[in-house]
């Protein structure tokens, strides 16, 4: 940066915000821009921590008058490489939240994680249509699309917005929803970026006070038979219910839940959203297929949703690789358990399959840019040690994707794609159609691109 830029234009950038601008080297940046995953270290040349919606809108302008890509955090939960360039809006302290009992929208601020606005929709015996981890931000989750633990019975976490307030490329403030700015509102539903910086969302909640959800754990030899049985079963499970199935290889650390700790054990994840009666009856065949080692599934709170697949609330080192599934069976079963098991040289932590379908293969009525409706499962691979990032990670994430090549999907949302710096990867983030009309809208929105997303 030039000195007439570090002293003129900051210098009006400061006097303009509430918040707090931060230039390369000063010291509170990092920590503003830190990631869930401590390895992702972020050096932009400015930081903006805004405190209003003017904030957002004063950085906007800053960014375009002097020629820098803008990108937007707010948790850091999907940063996977550093930035080390441009301006960073950090809008975690954008947390207000306001939820309307009468008519079971909530008003939610840019830097709310899922935690807060779950525990205050309980208040009203309401529940908002989440992810599997209470720590991530709610906004930036939900611009991809959203699949939680119940996608099957409720949709993508899109299919609940009713409403945004954002900034444009323009530095405007303006609304998109239904009826004022429609297109931007169909695109900001599963667009995910290079549109707008979301400042506001609304939710729509649904009625929802327990369910009849959780986890169960299965060890040793009844590892594989459990997986094969929940393949069969899942396959028939009414589209009320949600599963998933992982495969964790625990590391022996005080960190780990003592059971747990050093064991490799297949995980079923269970949720139903109605009579606790019928959801143990459903569940029952799987609590059956293989001796239990650990039982967590039953009727609980619908605020305790995040216990369901007990995603980790503190940040480490991670390599995460996800497709989409246009099916699933016991051949391409079998060759996933032949690579992760024990002894098999595996390095992930975590090998999920989840099953979606049922509602999220139904768009809303006046349709949504999410990618990904025509998938049945995901895939998603994850190791922790950094050592095995460069080789073996990749390796064998290859091996697995070969493995099942037959039934990956075309389209891989958003959400849970990588390298979406490289157009191959980006353009299979959405079906053609779709991938064009977001261009296109992209192009009207933000015709200097200003907010820097996908191949640049």
């Amino acid at each position: 940066m030039g000195s007439a830029f570090e002293s003129d234009a900051v210098a009006r950038l400061r006097d303009a915000v509430s918040g707090t601008v931060y230039l390369r080297g000063d010291d509170g940046l990092a920590a503003e821009v830190a990631c869930f995953d401590p390895t992702v270290i972020h050096d932009p040349e400015v930081v903006v921590a805004v405190a209003t919606e003017n904030d957002v809108a004063e950085a906007v302008r800053f960014a375009a008058e002097n020629g820098l890509p803008v990108r937007v955090q707010a948790t850091g939960h999907g940063s996977e490489l550093p930035i080390t360039d441009g301006l960073i809006i950090s809008t975690r302290a954008l947390d207000q939240l306001q939820i309307d009992g009468d008519t079971g929208f909530a008003t939610i601020g840019a830097g709310l994680r899922w935690a807060p606005i779950i525990a205050a929709a309980a208040e009203f015996g309401l529940a908002p249509i989440t992810g599997s981890s209470s720590s991530v931000g709610a906004v930036g989750y939900t611009l991809g699309g959203g699949l939680g633990p119940l996608a099957r019975s409720h949709g993508f976490t899109a299919d609940w917005v009713r409403g945004f307030r954002v900034v444009t490329a323009a530095g405007d403030i303006v609304t998109a929803d239904a009826s004022t700015n429609p297109e931007l509102f169909w695109a900001l539903r599963g667009g995910k970026g290079g549109l707008a910086v979301v400042t506001e969302m609304t939710l729509e909640l649904v009625p929802l006070r327990t369910l009849y959800a959780g986890s169960i754990f299965f060890e040793g030899d009844a590892v594989e038979p459990a997986f094969r049985a929940w393949i069969d079963w899942s396959a028939g499970l009414a589209d009320e219910a949600t599963t998933s199935a992982v495969f964790l290889q625990v590391p022996d650390v005080e960190a780990a839940p003592p059971p747990l700790r050093g064991r490799f054990v297949l995980s079923v994840r269970f949720a139903y959203p109605g009579d606790p009666a019928e959801g143990e009856k459903l569940f029952a065949p799987l609590r059956a297929s293989a001796a239990v080692y650990l039982d967590f599934v039953g009727e609980m709170p619908a605020a305790a949703v995040a216990s369901i697949h007990n995603d980790p609330e503190q940040g480490s080192a991670s390599w995460v690789r996800g497709l989409m599934l246009d099916s699933f069976d016991q051949e391409a079963g079998r060759a996933i358990y032949e690579l992760v098991k024990p002894g098999s040289g595996s390095p992930f932590l975590a090998v999920e399959v989840r099953q979606i379908g049922g509602a999220t293969a139904r768009d809303t009525f006046d349709g949504t840019a999410v990618g990904g409706r025509e998938s049945r499962y995901t895939l998603s691979t994850i190791a922790g040690d950094p050592a095995t990032f460069a080789e073996l990670a990749p390796a064998r994430a290859a091996a697995i994707s070969e493995a099942v090549a037959d039934k990956i999907s075309a389209t891989t949302n958003v959400n849970w794609s990588v390298g979406l710096v490289e157009k191959a990867a980006f353009e299979k983030t959405w079906p053609p159609a779709v991938f064009d009309r977001l261009a296109a809208d992209r192009a009207e929105w933000d015709p200097q691109r200003v907010f820097a997303f996908g191949p640049q």
